[in-house]
């Protein structure tokens, strides 16, 4: 069984201690935490993808989809220990030190949550959830919610409305201008079948979903896991084609002139023989961050989340594309 496989299939059915030169007297409107204290002091990694935090965030466990808020100093991802359910796990960064790796103040009681999504301007949590619906006492299945940033942390999440909730929705990244994008599927379509969809802001709210070109949705399967950057530039996100490295691999394309570049594999310094998925890009836009694990039926799961210099490799790809109309 693949491992995009496996995550569709379930769905339908310390810390490094970091010192901190700022003086005491500083006030809290500081400049950003540097990149050294906010990747927990590890050194940037270059063209070739590494573990990330090991030990910290990249553990024994099944550790995929992080994100961080623009400022750098919180994060949420994703954690599955043996035998349990996907979990939102938080850590912040007050005084130069990040916290120890605490479950979301949001988890459910019932079902559960994963991979998290802070948008660009940082006031909007989005995550997937199998926790039950306002009023119901039981899970309707896999739902996107949305947490709003208040002055003390955030709010209590609520469901995703019309057109989200009417359909299957998973792993929603925003745009800065709050376009959502996403995996989903057209009704009777196999799990496999699934791809990439988007939905346009229209004054704050959405209206319809559309599903991407042939660009993005080439012939493959499980294509899925969309990471949009803020300024629609270009997407990544992962699928399983012929021509690829193993299992799913991570793709990307990028806007030309309006037009979406035909999708081309990230190549072999992000996949391998290995699942590669979930990606998204460090808020200043350095380091590209995904899952590469392994999932053999019947067997426990393994895999940790991976970083890469993302301007490099960029670099490198956009001498590939090709526009496709």
């Amino acid at each position: 069984m693949k491992t995009n496989h496996l995550l569709f299939s379930t769905l339908v059915p310390v810390l490094l201690t970091i010192s901190c030169n700022t003086k005491k007297e500083q006030p809290k409107t500081a400049e950003p935490p540097t990149k050294e204290v906010s990747y927990f002091g590890q050194t940037p990694p270059g063209i070739t993808a590494e573990v990330f935090a090991p030990g910290i965030i990249s553990t024994e466990n099944f550790e995929f989809a992080i994100t961080f808020s623009p400022k750098m100093d919180e994060m949420f991802f994703t954690r599955r220990k043996p035998e349990a359910d996907n979990e939102i796990f938080h850590m912040k960064l007050e005084e130069g030190k990040w916290s120890d790796p605490e479950l979301a103040f949001f988890t459910p009681e019932i079902g559960w949550d994963f991979e998290p999504h802070i948008n660009p301007k940082g006031d909007i949590l989005y995550f997937g959830s199998l926790r039950p619906l306002p009023d119901s006492t039981k899970s309707s299945g896999l739902n996107q919610w949305m947490s709003k940033k208040i002055p003390n942390g955030w709010g209590e999440p609520e469901p995703l409305d019309s057109p989200f909730k009417d359909r299957f929705v998973m792993y929603l990244t925003s745009s800065e201008n709050g376009n959502l994008y996403f995996t989903s599927r057209d009704e009777g379509a196999e799990r496999g079948d699934g791809g990439i969809y988007s939905s346009d802001n229209e004054q704050g709210q959405y209206k319809s979903v559309q599903r991407m070109g042939t660009a993005i949705n080439f012939d493959g399967k499980w294509i899925a896991h969309p990471y949009i950057a803020p300024d629609e530039s270009y997407i990544i996100f992962d699928g399983e084609h012929d021509s690829g490295f193993g299992e799913s691999d991570l793709y990307i394309s990028f806007k030309q002139n309006g037009l979406w570049t035909k999708a081309i594999n990230m190549g072999p310094e992000v996949n391998t023989e290995k699942t590669e998925m979930c990606p998204s890009v460090s808020p200043d836009g350095k380091y590209l961050f995904f899952h590469r694990g392994v999932y053999i039926e019947g067997e426990e799961e393994s895999g940790d989340i991976m970083w890469i210099d993302f301007g490099l490799l960029k670099e490198k790809l956009l001498s590939q594309t090709v526009v496709v109309n």
